[in-house]
């Protein structure tokens, strides 16, 4: 009996404990564990390491450098993005400025002279060119009267054998060179009088509408067109330029918020892929607890005020508020048939600490005081 009496009485003591937790009049709390927000940094464009500012445990601010990474080519690429960019802003000023004054001054001076050109063979010859032609067809008929007088008479001479072979040959091919010349004496007067062929006229109207053509052009500038595919090409070369100088800022992965370095495993030399996490950051300032509540206990609300106690110090609350209250239950049955079976439900509960950021811990258990104690 002596042996049994230890064991009845620690049955009593535990029944009691239990009493006193589930009594009406104790409060309700459920436990849980502070969790902090990680921010997982790391660098768009990857690379190889340069060094690592960042040390593990240390307290940095926002902008704070953590990790570098060497820029291999980048600088090279920026240079050439740069040169590209001027040559295509530079086409751009040269198509919005339009053509060169003295460019379209030549044209102007080439629209005008083809101009001069038609109208000079619109007009034809002058009357005293005419006058010209005319007196030399009177030129030409008297050296063929001349000519033919002479002619004659060389040949009476020649039949009578008075006059030399050679003479007579002589006086016959001045007849003949005269007789020549009045005829194209004749044909120049002709045409001068008929005037500037068709074809000519065509060909130098032609010239004058290119001429023109060229002019209006050189005045009216670029086309819209022209001067929006170059702007196009500009703002692409410009975006060009801004894109390499963002992975240059990218190379230097800098502390996002007032955080603490968690982890750092990253020597310089080693290479870290893009978009890839290279250390792990926790925000000290942002704490909160993860819990879950039966559902017989879930008559809370988001905003409700609660109290904290943590292991660490026993004697003291720490104010919260209930910030998030799940919709969805977890860790039940698959099938809840019986009133036993539902109050195994639990809802995951996200409590936000009001205080004590600077001094409870990430990973420190905690309970969540939902109702105050029966007084």
């Amino acid at each position: 009996m002596a042996r049994i009496l230890p064991f009845v009485v620690l049955a009593f003591v535990l029944l009691g404990v239990l009493y006193w937790r589930g009594g009406d009049n104790q409060p309700f709390y459920i436990s849980g564990y502070i969790e902090a927000h990680e921010v997982r940094v790391g660098s768009r464009v990857g690379g190889r390491v340069g060094s690592v500012p960042a040390e593990e445990g240390a307290i940095v601010a926002t902008g704070d450098p953590l990790v570098e990474l060497e820029p291999y080519t980048l600088h090279e690429q920026l240079a050439r993005a740069k040169a590209a960019l001027a040559a295509e802003q530079a086409q751009l000023a040269q198509l919005e400025a339009g053509f060169r004054k003295e460019d379209i001054a030549q044209a102007r001076a080439q629209r005008d002279a083809a101009k001069a050109s038609l109208d000079k063979a619109v007009a034809g010859l002058r009357p005293l060119e005419i006058s010209i032609l005319e007196d030399a067809v009177d030129v030409a008929n008297a050296e063929l009267a001349f000519a033919d007088s002479d002619f004659k008479r060389v040949k009476k001479l020649h039949e009578a054998q008075q006059a030399a072979e050679d003479e007579f040959d002589a006086a016959q091919r001045a007849y003949s060179v005269a007789v020549a010349r009045v005829a194209q004496a004749r044909d120049q007067l002709a045409l001068a009088r008929e005037g500037t062929r068709a074809e000519e006229l065509a060909e130098a109207r032609a010239l004058l509408s290119q001429r023109e053509a060229d002019l209006q052009r050189m005045e009216a500038g670029y086309r819209v067109e022209e001067i929006a595919a170059a702007r196009a090409q500009a703002s692409a070369a410009e975006a060009e330029v801004a894109s390499i100088e963002r992975q240059l800022r990218e190379l230097a992965v800098a502390s996002p918020c007032d955080c603490l370095v968690e982890a750092v495993d990253l020597e310089p030399g080693d290479l870290v892929a893009a978009n890839a996490p290279v250390l792990t950051l926790i925000d000290p300032h942002d704490l909160w607890i993860r819990a879950y509540i039966p559902e017989n206990r879930l008559d809370i609300s988001v905003g409700q005020k609660v109290s904290i106690r943590v292991d660490a110090f026993p004697e003291r609350r720490f104010a919260g508020h209930v910030s998030f209250v799940s919709r969805k239950a977890e860790f039940t049955p698959a099938n809840v048939q019986t009133p036993d079976e539902r109050v195994k439900q639990m809802f995951r509960v996200k409590v936000e600490l009001d205080e004590g950021q600077d001094t409870l811990r990430a990973g420190m258990a905690a309970d969540v005081f939902l109702e105050a104690p029966a007084k």
